[in-house]
Formats: C-alpha cells, structure tokens, sequence
C-alpha cells in the first residue's frame, strides 16, 4: 500500500508577538491568503488528507486550519502536538512513526528548518530551505507508518504560495 505525507512549513507570520513571544506569533493577512490559496491549488489536485497534525504554535495551528478548511470534510479535526514547535527533526518522525496505519494520507504542519531537514532526511534529495506555506509531498511504498525513516520516501512534488498565480 501506498501512503503520502505532505510536510507543510507555516504560512507567514508576524515577526514577533507582543504577548507570548515565538509561540504566540500570528499569521499576517498575507500569510492567511496564501495558506487558502495553496489549500485551494491542493483540492485541485484531489489532496485529502486522512489526518491533519499541527504544531500547537499559533502561526502553524492556523495555518493547519485553513488548509483543513479546504481540504477535509470536518475541517475542525486539526491535532496537536506541541512536540513539533521545539523538537526538531526527531519529534517529526516520532509523530509519523505514531500514525496508524488506518490513515493512508498525512499531513504534518510545523517549522523551518526542522521540516526541510526532515523532507531531505526522509528522501535524501535535495528540498532546499522551504518557503513559508510551502509544502513537500513524500511517497511511501509498502511501508506502515511505523516503518517511515531515511531514504524510505520519494519526493513526488514541492509548491510554494509563490509559484502558485494569484
């Protein structure tokens, strides 16, 4: 069985935040509008998550809701695992490695520089530093969740907001 992780850095966000420093960060009008518009271009493209994991940090929670609102029927179903703002690399695949294998599509959003590290680590090709909003889609054959680790995946495609027209 094939499975899909798509790996999504947050959307842009302010650069600092008045009360509640690098959590509380929110995301700028621009950086909502261009969470829709790569959410629109992945319903496009028939991208329906199973489940959608979100960092608790403000920017990437909205940003994980947003691309929830449209791209899962219960867009309200955005979990959260406060591990994915400070935990590196590791905390992403600990969190893959979690899934159940019920879910055959993923999506994961958090951090740079941890998720173009973890992109590479799980293709070991080259992904670059993502943009903010980008995302990464990672193929996995006959692999359980459990099983995803390096060089398990294929990097099928990378889009960020920019490339996307207005």
């Amino acid at each position: 069985m094939q499975r899909t992780l798509y790996i999504v850095r947050h959307a842009k966000a302010e650069d600092h935040s008045q009360f509640g420093g690098d959590h509380a960060r929110e995301l700028t009008p621009e950086g909502f509008m261009a969470a829709a518009r790569m959410g629109r271009h992945l319903h496009s493209r028939g991208i329906k998550p199973d489940y959608l994991l979100s960092s608790t940090a403000n920017r990437a929670k909205d940003t994980a809701k947003v691309l929830a609102e449209q791209l899962t029927p219960d867009h309200q179903n955005v979990i959260l695992d406060e591990s994915l703002f400070d935990g590196g690399p590791r905390a992403y695949l600990t969190a893959v490695n979690n899934l159940s294998d019920e879910h055959q599509t993923a999506m994961i959003v958090g951090h740079n520089p941890d998720v173009s590290y973890f992109s590479e680590f799980l293709t070991h090709q080259s992904v670059g530093s993502m943009s903010k909003g980008a995302v990464v889609a990672i193929i996995f054959d006959d692999l359980s969740w459990a099983d995803v680790s390096g060089r398990t995946g294929t990097l099928a495609f990378q889009v960020s907001p920019k490339e996307l027209s207005e």
